[in-house]
């Protein structure tokens, strides 16, 4: 498949394009510290990943910080998509997807539940009109390919999608590729994903704040799922402006640490 000539080869490697809740770090009108620090691992995105796969670069999440994520990585294009769910700092960045079918040639091939393709057509109806378009790249161009727990194939590589809980009524994915798994928005594992998660050298796992959320994993909830996950490294995000960079690395057990916008981790 092609590859921009001036892009950032990231074969082989896992981006953390953005690390944040779903409100960002700096948060608009907060004066917390965290807030206020100016420290460059303080100042989170909304949560996506890059995986850069033998046949191209598999983008989990569109949120609505894509483009500056892939402008500030140097990433060029953009070759398969996946998604953990539907919720609108997961989903909103997709109408960036627009300049790649210029660039692939065809369109984006897209991997989702039915719940995620169903929101999809719903906030982008533009994409899926029956009126000719006035241009080509006027709408997102995407092909959708339904997933659920069945390890699938894109871009030379097999995923192994992670049933993970968000909430006491909301189901999300994770996904597994080879020895790294990515697992955003939850807080609460089935027996069967622990199973699927043996052997990994590395995790990324969600960890909101200190305190208990409904929704998300408090940082002890995380470090103790960590703990039995077992990985070599394991790194938290979808973090919240209560987390400081610093100051939560320092009482960290060892082997885990927050991750950051940028971060780049190697895998096989």
């Amino acid at each position: 498949m092609p590859r921009s000539s001036t892009a950032r080869d990231i074969r082989g490697e896992c981006i953390l394009l953005g690390t944040g809740t779903s409100v960002g770090v700096p948060v608009i009108g907060c004066a917390c510290p965290v807030c206020r620090s100016g420290h460059p691992r303080n100042q989170r995105t909304r949560c996506s990943a890059l995986f850069g796969l033998p046949g191209g670069n598999l983008l989990i999440d569109t949120p609505p910080d894509l483009r500056s994520q892939l402008l500030r990585e140097r990433i060029g294009i953009i070759h398969a998509v996946a998604y953990t769910h539907e919720h609108a700092d997961h989903l909103f960045g997709m109408d960036d997807l627009r300049i790649f079918q210029f660039q692939l040639g065809h369109a984006v091939p897209v991997h989702c539940e039915p719940t995620v393709e169903t929101r999809i057509r719903r906030c982008f109806d533009y994409a899926f009109s029956d009126h000719e378009p006035t241009h080509q790249g006027a709408a997102p161009a995407i092909t959708f390919h339904p997933i659920g727990l069945d390890p699938f194939d894109t871009l030379g590589a097999t995923v192994v999608p992670l049933r993970l809980r968000h909430g006491p009524r909301f189901e999300v994915l994770g996904f597994r590729i080879g020895d790294v798994a990515y697992c955003t928005d939850t807080n609460g594992i089935p027996d069967e994903t622990f199973d699927r998660m043996r052997g990994l050298d590395v995790l990324v796992l969600d960890a909101l704040r200190a305190t208990p959320h409904a929704t998300h994993f408090s940082l002890d909830e995380a470090i103790a799922v960590a703990g039995r996950i077992g990985a070599r490294k394991t790194y938290f995000t979808h973090i919240s402006c209560r987390l400081d960079y610093e100051t939560t690395n320092a009482i960290l057990p060892a082997g885990m640490e927050l991750a950051y916008d940028g971060l780049v981790i190697p895998f096989a």
